[in-house]
């Protein structure tokens, strides 16, 4: 086995509650030190401070930071920073324009081009940008090809995927596009699946941006890879609780790896509590199947096909939103109960820990989880950002498909 010292730094930029570099830490210990955090909501920096004590951070809008005060606040030199992560939110990428080094504090900037003048300026080996798929076809594509050719004027080469969540073992069908840049000369790796999943997706024309287990049809001991995880593998062993309700205590033992991971070492329950629905909401949820057809017409006056739907048992959960407490919003309503999602369950949706700790109001907590990167999929990037700079070791590169531990 290889011992390994190096330890790499990580600057998480619009982090977010730290999902993404939580699972890049998890992802191999010891060799990912998360060393920044950048956002501009107080309650989700607050969230990434309970879980990353040892990080700096920065509430602020980031077309207002500075990256040479940036170097001063964390003592990282230029050259020195071993990743940059982050997810632009979609109004930066309005109006790319050509790269310009010069410039890296210029005030007029957009989201994306502060987030390309961070690489541009800390030279990190490796980069990763993670989006939503409507980027892939943004202004029919050219987006993406100007991103592409501005992180080459700076001397990156780039390769962009679509990656499904469910299968890196999110119960979760979340598709994410994923670009990986990298300093000429280290070569571009994507994560190996740990399962395979059916059913549709939002997907891409072109199969072959699209990071599918068919590439890689046999696990590395020979086995076919497991089917993806299922909503009542992540959330079956939460206690029964009904329309206003909480459970603050396991009641059963864990059913599998999964739950047995995502307890860690955690006693009791926090926001495990489901949000009192009115007795008109609690007879349309009665009603709730697949789709919002299952609802009578008198019952509601509009919505989208989605609303009002109640998840399904025995596959991964389509992906979650903002408002996953609230039935009216995206598939959310629980596969049994007549009830919206906890909170708590959307976090296990997520991939989220037990113990991982939330900062805010219920609300802003709910908004935090549907918005945050899930953590194994982090870990399973940050798996693969490994091995592209020589550092991942045996027993880290190769995810056991039984047994995925838990991230602290």
């Amino acid at each position: 086995m290889t011992i390994v010292s190096t330890v790499h730094s990580v600057f998480d930029l619009f982090c977010g509650t730290g999902g993404f570099s939580a699972g890049f830490e998890a992802a191999c210990r010891d060799q990912f030190r998360t060393a920044l955090g950048i956002d501009i909501l107080k309650d989700s920096l607050a969230t990434f401070e309970a879980n990353h004590p040892d990080a700096r951070t920065l509430k602020q809008d980031i077309r207002t930071v500075s990256c040479s005060d940036i170097e001063r606040l964390t003592g990282i030199r230029r050259g020195k920073l071993g990743v940059l992560i982050g997810g632009p939110p979609c109004q930066g990428f309005s109006s790319i324009r050509p790269f310009r080094s010069s410039d890296e504090d210029d005030p007029r900037n957009t989201l994306f081009e502060q987030y390309a003048n961070f690489v541009n300026y800390f030279r990190p080996p490796v980069f990763v940008m993670e989006n939503v798929v409507g980027l892939a076809t943004h202004n029919n594509g050219e987006t993406i090809e100007q991103i592409e050719e501005c992180f080459a004027s700076a001397g990156y080469h780039c390769e962009w995927r679509i990656l499904n969540s469910a299968h890196f073992g999110v119960p979760q069908k979340r598709e994410r596009l994923i670009l990986i840049g990298a300093e000429r000369g280290i070569g571009i790796v994507f994560p190996s699946h740990t399962h395979t999943c059916n059913g549709s997706t939002i997907g891409h024309r072109n199969k072959s941006r699209m990071h599918l287990p068919d590439e890689l049809p046999l696990f590395s001991r020979g086995h076919q890879l497991p089917q993806a995880l299922s909503v009542m593998d992540a959330i079956g062993d939460l206690p029964r609780i009904e329309s206003g309700e909480e459970g603050t205590e396991y009641d059963r033992p864990a059913e599998n790896a999964y739950q047995r991971a995502r307890r860690s070492r955690r006693r009791s329950l926090k926001l495990h509590d489901s949000t009192r629905h009115t007795p008109k909401m609690l007879e349309i949820i009665k009603h709730s199947g697949p789709n919002i057809s299952y609802i009578p017409k008198h019952l509601i006056s509009s919505g989208f096909s989605s609303c009002y739907s109640r998840l399904a048992a025995d596959e991964p959960s389509v992906t979650i939103t903002v408002n996953f407490v609230h039935p009216a919003s995206n598939r959310c309503i629980h596969p049994v109960a007549d009830r919206a999602l906890t909170p708590r369950e959307g976090a296990r949706l997520q991939s989220f820990d037990d113990d991982f700790e939330f900062r805010g109001t219920r609300s802003q907590i709910v908004k935090q989880i549907g918005n945050a990167v899930p953590p194994l999929l982090g870990r399973a990037i940050g798996l693969a950002v490994a091995e592209m700079l020589g550092e991942s070791t045996k027993p880290n590169k190769a995810l056991d498909t039984n047994t995925l531990p838990a991230l602290s």
